[in-house]
């Protein structure tokens, strides 16, 4: 049986040209930055603009803001879960660690931005849950590389470092202090790192 709107599933879409592929690619880009910087209340011709398409196009491919918000989310959480395997991958472990946890909190002050619209399109806690299992297993490729390498502690489990990136990204938007953030994030390392 095809999902439906209200079983939770995310609904299944033919591959896009090549073409239109870029062009989502590129709204959803300038979409994350718009709701970090202006929340829910982005523009939406600002956001076709700054992607370089035009509001037609937007429109195709995201019929209403909801649609928009809920795709951009899920693009940033996909793109932030990819990352650590490439960041494992071609960085030492601690800078790949540091890398990762500065785009985790890019990520909150995207998800901030929309916070009050995503609770109104991310109703199913199952989503959420699964959201944050998903983050937690890439902080665990970050973490495992790095004890491989002897550069972190061994016992450090990834879903308490999750909480407390939550918690950086928590403080530091509400105090609107960006440097507060990588100040913690720096005391977050400094724990995670092997004496």
């Amino acid at each position: 049986m095809a999902p439906t709107a209200d079983d939770g599933a995310a609904p299944s879409r033919r591959p896009l040209r090549a073409d239109a592929q870029r062009n989502e690619d590129r709204l959803l880009q300038a979409a994350a930055a718009a709701f970090a910087r202006d929340g829910a209340d982005a523009s939406v011709k600002d956001i076709a603009r700054a992607a370089g398409v035009g509001v037609g196009t937007l429109y195709r491919r995201f019929p209403s803001k909801e649609l928009l918000i809920e795709a951009t989310y899920r693009h940033e959480v996909q793109a932030l879960c990819a990352a650590a395997a490439e960041l494992a991958a071609t960085l030492a472990p601690m800078p790949a660690l540091r890398t990762w946890m500065e785009r985790f909190i890019g990520f909150m002050a995207t998800k901030h931005g929309m916070a009050d619209a995503l609770r109104v399109v991310l109703t199913d806690d199952s989503e959420r849950r699964q959201t944050r299992a998903e983050l937690a297993e890439a902080i665990g490729v970050l973490l495992a590389a790095g004890t491989r390498a002897g550069t972190t502690r061994t016992q450090v489990d990834a879903e308490d470092v999750l909480m407390a990136l939550g918690g950086i990204s928590l403080i530091a938007g509400q105090e609107h202090r960006p440097a507060l953030a990588t100040r913690l994030v720096d005391l977050l390392l400094h724990g995670i790192a092997a004496r």
